[in-house]
């Protein structure tokens, strides 16, 4: 088998077993766990299997590997191909998605044991899998856009999953509205692109070498709706009040969207267009700033939540705003970086809260809780890595990722952002133990010594291979002022802005990186250890405003949807009732008031029907006579 034709394999297995589960679940004629646990936990491994060695040869030579279905659109000599291409980028990508993937799936049998709708979950599962990787390994935006819609629709389908529930329901509505918005600034950017490159085969390759013949304000205006793409897949400031919505979906879906697929489709657009914005660094910063804006605004918002979900929500949104100031300030290689160490961390935490969450019999109230570690260790201690991952504290994965974005932010001369970042940072460090010491080290008061539910072994031994990866994966960009290489920038063969450094003052910007992170634990634990927690659950009240997110959701709801209400309000009564129905009854009254008329004429009187007809007679003979002129 070449590697050319196993790219194809890799992204249809998971779609063809979505088809099937999802045809024998409708059907009927299947109702047991085993072969849904087994096809759904065996295709994402066999994908991650068999991506291996084309991972590794693209990694170790820096070649591309291209496999070509077939020519899709034909018309004249433009045409559109069903087309797979698996570069440095794509592979980081699908190593992320494939692997990470296949835990969470692995998991996911677990915690949805006993679930009535166990085989539509894993057809969901699946497709959602299929669709990401369709996303990273197309060759043109085109293909790319398919697999963006896919995975919009399959998060549709997930966060739905209760469907039974109306506030499920309300929030795969929300989400599914609110990533349209920003789909719409997405095909606009590629269908600007399209207009103006013009190039024969509209490839990624091919459009990287087309942009010469474009103007700069056409590229910044094709810039910026791309990445409105990305604020909404990504959730980001605007568009972000989707994604702590999204958590009324099973914690397995959680775990897959935050930290291998969705939200990371908008860092990876960004980073694949990379050779766009580096003819636009303007509208980069735009889009480092956004990121910031969001990831200060986040953090603010997680350290006032009492839902684990939401908590972890809120912070993938503000690790996503990381991200995308590596990506604004030309730091591409770091941001994916970010994104590699974000996917072990972060699935790690949605995995542990939700073996918290079965612990709890299905509450999510952090102060509902309390006492795990010395009852569950083996569920503390992995919870702790990735507590200590996403604070930035070495030698976990986040610190090192983390570190790359705020050293190279301010080298760069971005000296507000790096302070934006650096508050942040410290607000991480806080929200993230303020849950762990709540849920984990806290007697928990009422709810300390209640019986815990029974925790499947899936759900454990699946944490620790996570965890390991946390520690490991962050030795992969170790930079030069610690003895390393950065090794993750030359794999990805990026075009990173190169910025200057003294070793000395990136050694001082990680030890105040560090001390911001360790003041943000210690003073987490100040407030929930050293002192009482009893009736915490009431903090939020002095920061409703932060609770509620700075109530943007509400006034999205007061504008957009009680407004639209409004307006169809007063066009059903303007428009419906009084314009269109108005002149329909006036005609009808027409007609009726005619019929009266009509009715007086056929009274049944004969003496009435002689004068009618002598009357008629003698005007006919009046105008027969005038038009004879006798």
């Amino acid at each position: 088998m070449s590697e050319s034709t196993i790219l194809p394999i890799v992204a249809v297995l998971p779609l063809l077993s979505a088809l099937v589960m999802g045809s024998l679940h409708i059907s009927g004629s299947l109702r047991g766990e085993r072969f849904y646990a087994l096809v759904g936990t065996i295709v994402p491994v066999l994908s991650a299997i068999v991506s291996i060695f084309p991972i590794y040869s693209v990694l170790s030579s820096g070649r591309a590997l291209d496999s070509h279905l077939y020519e899709w659109v034909s018309i004249g000599d433009f045409t559109i191909d069903i087309s797979l291409r698996l570069d440095p980028l794509s592979a980081v990508m699908l190593f992320i998605v494939t692997f990470v993937g296949s835990v969470i799936h692995i998991y996911a049998v677990g915690y949805m044991r006993g679930d009535d709708g166990f085989g539509r979950f894993f057809s969901y599962f699946n497709l959602f899998l299929g669709s990401m990787l369709l996303l990273i390994l197309a060759s043109n935006p085109i293909l790319m856009f398919v697999g963006w819609e896919l995975v919009g629709l399959s998060s549709y389908l997930l966060i739905g999953y209760y469907y039974d529930s109306e506030g499920s329901i309300e929030a795969a509505n929300k989400a599914f509205v609110l990533n349209r918005v920003g789909d719409f600034g997405l095909m606009s950017g590629i269908a600007l692109l399209f207009v103006s490159t013009q190039t024969d085969r509209f490839s990624f390759v091919d459009i990287a070498g087309g942009l010469g013949s474009v103007d700069s304000a056409t590229l910044a205006l094709i810039g910026g709706l791309l990445f409105v793409g990305a604020i909404g897949k990504s959730a980001q400031i605007p568009l972000f009040v989707w994604l702590p919505d999204a958590m009324a979906g099973p914690t397995p879906v959680s775990a897959l969207i935050h930290a291998a697929t969705m939200v990371t489709a908008g860092v990876y657009m960004v980073a694949r267009f990379s050779f766009l914005y580096e003819e636009i660094p303007y509208i980069g910063e735009i889009i480092a700033y956004t990121g910031g804006v969001s990831a200060l605004l986040a953090a603010l918002f997680a350290s006032y939540q009492t839902d684990i979900k939401k908590i972890l929500a809120y912070s993938t949104m503000s690790q996503l705003g990381y991200m995308f100031i590596g990506a604004g300030v030309g730091a591409y290689s770091t941001a994916l970086f970010h994104l590699l160490t974000h996917a072990f961390f972060k699935a790690l935490l949605f995995m542990g809260a939700g073996a918290v969450i079965i612990l709890f019999h299905h509450r999510q109230n952090i102060f509902e809780m309390g006492g795990v570690a010395r009852r569950r260790a083996d569920i503390a201690i992995p919870m702790l890595v990735g507590g200590l991952a996403i604070s930035g504290i070495p030698p976990f994965a986040g610190f090192f990722s983390k570190d790359a974005i705020l050293v190279h932010t301010f080298a760069s001369g971005h000296y507000l952002l790096w302070g934006i970042a650096m508050v942040g940072a410290f607000l991480t460090a806080y929200y993230i133990f303020r849950l762990y010491f709540v849920v984990f080290t806290a007697s928990g008061d009422d709810t300390g010594e209640e019986s815990l539910a029974e925790i499947p072994s899936t759900m454990i031994w699946t944490l620790y291979i996570l965890a390991i990866g946390t520690v490991v994966v962050g030795f992969a960009g170790v930079p030069e002022a610690f003895g390393g290489d950065f090794v993750i920038g030359d794999l990805l063969s990026l075009p990173d802005r190169v910025v200057a450094i003294s070793h000395t003052l990136e050694w001082t910007l990680t030890l105040m990186g560090l001390c911001v992170s360790v003041c943000g634990i210690a003073l987490a634990y100040l407030i929930f250890v050293r002192k009482s927690i009893k009736e915490r659950n009431g903090e939020a009240i002095y920061a409703q405003p932060l609770y509620e997110a700075l109530y943007i959701d509400r006034l999205y709801r007061t504008v957009f949807v009680d407004g639209l209400r409004r307006v169809s309000g007063w066009c059903a009564k303007v428009v419906d009732d009084t314009l269109i129905d108005g002149a329909i009854m006036a005609v009808v009254r027409g007609y009726g008031r005619a019929g009266d008329v009509m009715a007086g004429l056929q009274n049944g009187s004969v003496g009435r029907y002689a004068i009618y007809m002598l009357t008629a007679i003698s005007l006919a003979s009046l105008y027969i006579l005038n038009r004879t002129g006798n």
